[in-house]
């Protein structure tokens, strides 16, 4: 014998129950996209784009890559650096 479930509701035709999840979720969905912040792709610069940003020479900026200032990411032959991680350097930089 299958057992069969339902859920009865008093006092509310369907099509006012269904109106009343969709606000629901709306609701929902509205609060969570107020909060969302969408995940941003880290952007790399240049050994050139930094040592303008820092005013640096290049071989400066060599020299605090050796140091572990600064860490270059390579990408085949080019050297990069990310963004976020230049302006945490720059952070711990003027603490010192």
């Amino acid at each position: 014998m299958q057992e069969s479930k339902i859920t009865q509701v008093h006092g509310v035709n369907p099509q006012e129950f269904k109106d009343s999840i969709i606000s629901d979720i709306k609701a929902e969905f509205d609060k969570l996209s107020q909060n969302f912040q969408p995940v941003l792709p880290p952007e790399y610069l240049t050994r050139q784009e930094v040592a303008k940003i820092l005013k640096i020479s290049l071989v400066t900026l060599s020299d605090w890559n050796r140091k572990g200032i600064l860490k270059p990411y390579r990408l085949g032959n080019l050297i990069r650096y990310k963004q976020s991680e230049l302006d945490q350097a720059l952070i711990s930089i003027n603490k010192k």
